[in-house]
């Protein structure tokens, strides 16, 4: 199937991005949400390529300065200002947003398609949200873009050790908060706050436990329930304190440790059967939730076993 959304290679080409990893996710109407990490350390000075117009946003997460920067839109320069590392910007598909690249860049773009912010408002009950307030260069201090803007680098440079749970959380929360600090979203009083009902939290832990890679998109899980990601979410976590792929991965770790019981299975197998990608995914996993390595961990267990043998 073709890519449709302005992400991953459709993104990075007009800006000169050599390389630009991109993360996926969908919402419970299928439609698409991305996250591409777009770099270039020796631009050739020029004006980036229009992008695909579309009915969709890109937000922008810096990661350092481009002083001097000149932004068009409509084939025009609209502004010439500092660009600051750290800052958030919004972008118009429908504007034909670009800019003079002639300095090095490195930013992370969000892709939020009118279709996603058209089921976070109707999810929650509100009235559909408009264009989303922003002034073309004019960056914004938004702590929430940069905490999870930091987080998903991480999952961008780990993909194969990145599971579907965590990235569909991650857009899922961004797209709520976007929605909701520049879209002008106000939820609906109505809005469930309650936890999960005790048959639902027993079949969603029954699902997560029945794939460890985290392979099963959020949306199916939540589409189980009739209920949307965003409050499949946040009712999971009211009933065990976790979101569902910090669950998941606690869930990895009790089952890994029960593996490890048995002496004479390699801690390759080890990883691979409790859902980790590979036995280096695991170690640092296990080591940082645990305080010890998964070797002296078993060992360990072992010392304890013949001491009281």
């Amino acid at each position: 199937m073709a890519q449709a959304g302005v992400y991953g290679s459709r993104l990075g080409r007009p800006l000169q991005a050599k390389n630009a990893p991109s993360l996926i996710a969908r919402t419970l109407r299928s439609s698409e949400l991305a996250v591409t990490e777009t770099r270039n350390d020796d631009p050739v000075p020029s004006l980036s390529g229009s992008l695909p117009s579309e009915d969709a946003y890109l937000v922008s997460l810096k990661f350092r300065d481009y002083p001097d920067c000149e932004c068009w839109e409509r084939g025009r320069c609209v502004i010439k200002t500092n660009v600051h590392g750290g800052a958030t910007y919004l972008y118009d598909l429908k504007r034909d947003p670009r800019y003079v690249i002639d300095k090095p860049f490195h930013s992370l773009f969000f892709y939020l398609p009118r279709s996603a912010l058209d089921d976070i408002a109707r999810q929650a009950g509100a009235p559909r949200i408009g264009e989303l307030a922003y002034e073309p260069g004019i960056g914004h201090d938004d702590a929430v873009v940069r905490n999870l803007g930091a987080s998903l680098v991480e999952a961008l440079r780990r993909a194969d050790e990145t599971n579907q749970l965590f990235v569909d959380h991650m857009l899922h929360a961004l797209t709520a908060h976007v929605a909701q600090t520049y879209g002008g979203l106000r939820r609906s009083a109505k809005t469930i706050r309650g936890g999960l009902a005790p048959w639902q939290l027993d079949r969603a832990c029954d699902m997560l436990n029945a794939d460890l890679a985290g392979k099963t998109p959020l949306r199916q899980i939540a589409a189980e329930f009739d209920l949307s990601v965003d409050h499949f979410s946040r009712a999971f976590r009211i009933s065990t304190g976790l979101p569902p792929h910090r669950w998941l991965l606690r869930r990895r770790v009790k089952t890994a440790e029960q593996l490890m019981t048995i002496r004479d299975l390699p801690l390759s197998e080890v990883a691979k059967s409790a859902g980790f990608a590979n036995q280096s995914h695991f170690t640092r996993v296990f080591s940082a939730m645990v305080g010890v390595s998964p070797g002296a961990w078993r060992r360990g267990v072992r010392g304890a076993s013949d001491s009281e043998g």
